[in-house]
């Protein structure tokens, strides 16, 4: 972020924290873990192929835009997978920050004009029929970050 225009004002587009991502080495133990721990309940399970991982969605809880804030755990099913990666340079944690927003497309492209890098060229499939972009976690303070259109 260096040539980047100043901006007058904070960036509008995004309307909630969607979720935070964990990666881990058993989704189940996991699960069993939040379940217990907090008393969050899985909303949405699935396995996606294309990111090579199974993935639980647990709710936190709702938010002022008709969403909700969820905890998204990872577990890889492959070893070439970015969350098999991860677990292997960092082990279980954190892994990215994603915000909400009505039109992804839209907040990728002027989040890219205050200079950070949009890794994804165009918007791509994401959990339970969202849309989804990732930003460059260099020009975010080092956190990974995905901006989410949710398909409801």
């Amino acid at each position: 972020m260096s040539d980047a225009p100043v901006p007058t004002g904070p960036f509008s587009g995004l309307t909630r924290l969607d979720h935070v991502g964990i990666a881990c080495k058993d989704l189940d133990a996991s699960i069993d873990f939040y379940r217990l721990t907090y008393g969050f309940e899985v909303e949405h399970e699935e396995v996606n192929e294309e990111q090579g991982v199974r993935e639980a969605m647990l709710r936190v809880n709702g938010t002022d835009d008709g969403g909700a804030t969820y905890l998204q755990l990872l577990e890889p099913t492959r070893d070439d997978s970015p969350v098999a990666k991860f677990l292997e340079r960092n082990g279980e944690g954190v892994h990215h920050l994603a915000f909400g927003t009505t039109d992804v497309a839209a907040s990728a492209k002027g989040i890219g004009e205050r200079g950070v890098r949009v890794l994804d060229a165009e918007p791509r499939a994401g959990t339970a029929g969202s849309r989804i972009v990732f930003l460059h976690p260099k020009d975010c303070g080092g956190v990974l970050t995905e901006l989410v259109q949710g398909s409801h």
